[in-house]
This record gives structure tokens, C-alpha cells and sequence, in this order.
């Protein structure tokens, strides 16, 4: 079949994404491994399908580069919210339905799109760091030196420990730069290497970073390989993270048609 799309990246995030209002068949699991495969097919860290929807500005259906469905993407909301906007489907702010449930997006005046994340009711101490879920699961280890750090041998080791299983986790290595200032690297489940950003993975380790040095920060600006991104967010009296935005760009770069 044709297949029309756009391609996105949030921070060097990379995403294909197309109009699920116009599609006969959904794409399989191997067709979708093709369309992200870098040397064979378009190139991307994952597939998004636009889905209509009743009550809000549209569904979002997310995989990851291996084919499979998989949770809630962060980098890929902001961009799957550029993108209802370019088909006239989003205006300067709405609500739209993923996998974790409804997110609300605003686009900012200086054309960064921030998203606000489901809140975050747990941070447990785990191996060397913390595990927590931002709409997906996240390991994140507090390192020095983070830009040496083999992120993907050590990621790799990490997602497949038994203490993850059966599903794994992401893997997230995060160094504090000063107050308020990270820079993290990420080791994505289902893209099986490490990426440029990840949305999901910056909002954990700016969370757990409250829990790593016991200050009380609401802002966090977060370095990563491919740009920078902001994580603001509230804590109630029970403890519960709350009010979580995350922001950053999300930019087009190409269209096109592809036979899968």
C-alpha cells in the first residue's frame, strides 16, 4: 500500500506520523519496522497514527521502532500535536487521547509546544537509582561524567535486568549540572539503543532528581544530545508529582509517500 506521511523530531527524537483518517489498513508490525529502519526505510525512533476522535482533538497510536505498540511518548506528543495542527485539527491549545489516558498540549507563543503528563503517584528507590512511570517505565541513575558514560552497553545491561522483567525499562543516566539543571541520556526500550532525547525519560529524571538531592526545584531545564527541554511540575502534601509539563520544539522536517 501508499502510504502518506510526515516526519518529525522533537530534540533528535524522530517520529513518522500519519493520518489515520485516511488509512484502509494499518500498518503491521514488520511494515512498521520498515518504515523505521534507517538504512531500509524513512528512519525513525517511532510510528504514530492521528485517530479521530468524539470528545477531544484526536487519538494518538504509538510505536516503537521494533513494530509494537507501545506507551506513552513524550518527544512524540509534542510532535503529534504539531502535526493535528498542521491539519487544522489542534488551535493554541486542546486535549488529545493516548495510551495513559487524555494529555492537554498548549502551543507556546514562541512556537514551543509544551504537554502536560499524567501525574506521578510513586518514585521508588531501585538498584542504584529510582524507577518511576511517566506514562512509560523509567530507570534513572544519577552519574558524573555522563558524557563518557557507554550508554548503550550499560543501558542495554540495565533494561534487560531481572529486576525489570518481563517488560524491561527505559534506562536514563542523568548528571546535575547546578540548581535546577540536568543533562540526561537515555537508553530507549523498543528503539534498543540509545536516542538523542526522550520526553518521557527527561520528565523522570527531573522527578527523581527531587528525591536524589532533597531540593525542592519546580523548574528543570534538561540538557540532551539533541537540544534542550523544560520539566516544571507541582507536589501535593501526599507526595504526589502533579501539574507536569513538559516543553520543548517539535519541528517538521520532510513529507512524503512511501510503499510499505
Amino acid at each position: 500500500m501508499q502510504l502518506s506521511f510526515e516526519k518529525y523530531q522533537g530534540t533528535g527524537n524522530d517520529f513518522i506520523l500519519t493520518d489515520g483518517r485516511e488509512l484502509e489498513v494499518i500498518p503491521g508490525e514488520e511494515q512498521i519496522k520498515f518504515l523505521c529502519d534507517r538504512h531500509f526505510g524513512i528512519g525513525a525512533d517511532g510510528f504514530m497514527i492521528l485517530l479521530p476522535h468524539g470528545e477531544h482533538a484526536f487519538g494518538m497510536k504509538y510505536y516503537n521502532a521494533d513494530g509494537r505498540e507501545s506507551t506513552m511518548c513524550g518527544n512524540g506528543g509534542r510532535c503529534i500535536i504539531a502535526y493535528a495542527r498542521s491539519l487544522g485539527l489542534f488551535g493554541k491549545q486542546g486535549t488529545f487521547l493516548a495510551t495513559d489516558g487524555f494529555h492537554q498540549g498548549k502551543i507556546l507563543d514562541n512556537g514551543l509546544i509544551s504537554l502536560k503528563m499524567n501525574d506521578v503517584v510513586k518514585v521508588e528507590p531501585c538498584l542504584n537509582g529510582y524507577y518511576l512511570d511517566t506514562g512509560s517505565p523509567h530507570y534513572v541513575e544519577f552519574v558524573t561524567g555522563v558524557s563518557r558514560l557507554n550508554v548503550p552497553e550499560t543501558g542495554q545491561e540495565i533494561r534487560h535486568h531481572e529486576a525489570f522483567k518481563p517488560a524491561g525499562t527505559n534506562v536514563n543516566f542523568a548528571e546535575i549540572m547546578g540548581p535546577g539543571k540536568l543533562y540526561v541520556r537515555t537508553f530507549e526500550r523498543g528503539v534498543e539503543a540509545e536516542t538523542l532525547s526522550c520526553g518521557t525519560g527527561v520528565t523522570a529524571s527531573a522527578i527523581s532528581s527531587v528525591f536524589h538531592t532533597g531540593h525542592r526545584n519546580r523548574n528543570y531545564t534538561v540538557e540532551t544530545l539533541g537540544g534542550r527541554l523544560k520539566v516544571s511540575f507541582n507536589v501535593n502534601r501526599e507526595g504526589i508529582f502533579q501539574n507536569i509539563w513538559l516543553t520543548g520544539p517539535a519541528v517538521h522536517v520532510f513529507s512524503g509517500t512511501i510503499t510499505v
